[in-house]
């Protein structure tokens, strides 16, 4: 079974990035006075139907008001309970943005400088190549140019694991380079980790408390939470739902407490709507007694966060999608930047286990759209998003739900066949070349550490340290390649795992790679190189 996590990764990526915007020849469409009448609750429930969706929040702002925070759907599969504008759901990687409102109030405080080595303010920070540590700043740990691949490094948090917050930074040192030192755009969320770090250390108290004393509170978003721990006393939370055996079901929480400057917000309607307000209003929360503006971070600082600071690059689109090709597409400070029907949009998705959000802001227009879900599908954000732009935007609408709906349906029949294909042509009467007992035993990777196969009744069972869910039966697949089927159905993360054997017999090496193309790029397992190792030896 693929892994929706992944189609909707794809599908944001090429709604998000490669696939939505004007053509060149096409005019600007005028902004209207006043959005005319439509049914957002039909479209909602439209959208839920179509991508299995469980429940969905949707904030928006316009013109410094709330025009929409409600709830539609249920918090959790099975229990009626409804989904309104104050429930909480995780919102991942638009996170983000907090790091990167926290980092520049520190530059507006003079407590530090966009272009200041990291190893400044973190001493002991190291990336693999010694010329990177040293010209790393504190920009570069936000616009994905470090050289690190796609999510390299992600499996140190994602599932959740037992690696501190501090171990994941020490162990970059390990990871090896995809490309130059800022090269080309890949996106990652450890340096995000590495952010937050600081935003610690300049505030001498925890990223969390820090966030909620200098943004939270001042903005008002009196029910956001920066743990799982804190949910704990409010009864309004949503579940998280993954697809398993095709079908949206409740999935236990994924804490991430050591990555938290990536993805650390909980968040509801009500809130982000606040949000929005302050970032479309340049910082500003309100006035003083006195009538002075009382500010998060100064306009300079606002122009500094949506400005392009890493090109990425436009895909083309199917022609379904032709009309909405982006003309420009780049990173700024924690907020993908790109351009739609003539419109500057600064957006970011967000995606944890069992919830996606895409948060997107249209500063021309003040208009600003949140869309929080409880389930994996980067379908149902991206055909609400282009629904509610087309709306407040004065753009003859298009039927982006059937679209949409239909492209992510043949991306998951796509991956269907050609795992089935893989299969049958597979050499299925061929054998291990070593007695299955000889391959048990402990395998190291640089920065991961240590991974075990051991023997448990029949079967083999693969086991990730640092990462207790990542538990797995291995399958005999061709050779000296197995299948590992994870024993949490809902990670939909089965990963090929193949043996290399020296001269003599003896396992040389271990890698691994997902049997789905469409698994999630925080699965990294690619990345990984393990080695045998005696027990000794073994370090973590």
């Amino acid at each position: 079974m693929p892994n929706t996590n992944k189609i909707a990764a794809a599908v944001l990526l090429a709604f998000s990035a490669a696939a939505f915007a004007q053509a060149p020849s096409a005019p600007a469409a005028a902004p209207a006075a006043q959005a005319p009448a439509f049914d957002l609750a039909a479209d909602v429930r439209r959208t839920m139907a179509t991508f299995d969706v469980p429940g969905i929040a949707i904030a928006i702002v316009k013109d410094g008001k709330v025009v929409a925070a409600q709830g539609f759907g249920v918090r959790k599969l099975g229990d009626p309970a409804p989904v309104d504008g104050k429930t909480i759901f995780e919102i991942a990687s638009n996170s983000k943005a907090f790091t990167a409102a926290a980092l520049a109030m520190l530059v507006d405080e003079g407590k530090l400088e966009w272009d200041d080595p990291v190893t400044k303010h973190l001493p002991d920070f190291r990336m693999y190549d010694a010329y990177v540590t040293q010209e790393m700043t504190v920009r570069d740990l936000l616009v994905h140019r470090s050289g690190l691949g796609l999510g390299a490094g992600d499996l140190l948090w994602w599932p959740t694991t037992q690696f501190t917050t501090d171990e994941i930074i020490d162990r970059l040192k390990f990871i090896r380079p995809a490309t130059s030192f800022r090269n080309s755009y890949a996106y990652d969320n450890l340096l995000y980790i590495v952010a937050g770090k600081i935003i610690a250390q300049k505030a001498g108290k925890p990223w969390g408390d820090a966030v909620r004393e200098r943004i939270l509170k001042p903005v008002g978003m009196d029910t956001t939470t920066t743990s799982l721990l804190e949910n704990a006393g409010n009864a309004n939370v949503s579940d998280p739902h993954s697809k398993i055996n095709g079908k949206a079901a409740p999935v236990k929480p994924m804490p991430v407490a050591n990555a938290v400057g990536a993805v650390g917000i909980n968040t509801s309607a009500e809130d982000i709507a606040r949000w929005m307000n302050v970032l479309l209003d340049q910082g500003r929360i309100g006035k003083d007694a006195d009538g002075k503006d009382v500010r998060l971070f100064s306009e300079k600082q606002s122009r500094e966060m949506w400005t392009e600071q890493t090109p990425m690059k436009i895909s083309e689109p199917k022609p379904a999608l032709a009309a909405t090709r982006p003309n420009f597409y780049a990173y700024g400070l924690g907020f993908q930047l790109r351009d739609y029907k003539g419109r500057k949009l600064a957006m970011h998705g967000g995606a944890l286990q069992g919830f996606y959000s895409r948060v997107l802001l249209v500063p021309e227009e003040k208009l600003g759209i949140a869309i929080l879900t409880n389930a994996e599908s980067g379908g149902s954000l991206s055909a609400l998003q282009y629904r509610l732009l087309d709306q407040y935007m004065g753009i003859a609408p298009t039927d982006w739900i059937r679209i949409i709906g239909d492209m992510e349906k043949e991306a998951y029949e796509k991956d269907l066949a050609a795992q089935k294909k893989a299969s049958a042509t597979r050499a299925g009467k061929s054998k291990p070349s070593l007695p299955t007992p000889a391959y048990d035993g402990e395998y190291q990777d640089a920065w991961y550490g240590i991974v075990t196969i051991r023997p448990e009744g029949k079967k083999r069972v693969m086991s990730f340290s640092k990462t207790p869910d990542l538990t797995g039966e291995l399958e005999h697949f061709q050779h000296d390649t197995f299948i590992v089927r994870w024993k949490e159905r809902n990670f939909n993360a089965d990963a090929y795992v193949s043996f290399s054997l020296n001269p003599d017999g003896s396992i040389e090496r271990m890698k691994m790679a997902p049997v789905s193309s469409q698994t999630d790029f925080s699965y990294d397992f690619a990345d990984l190189t393990f080695t045998p190792v005696k027990k000794e030896k073994a370090k973590e």
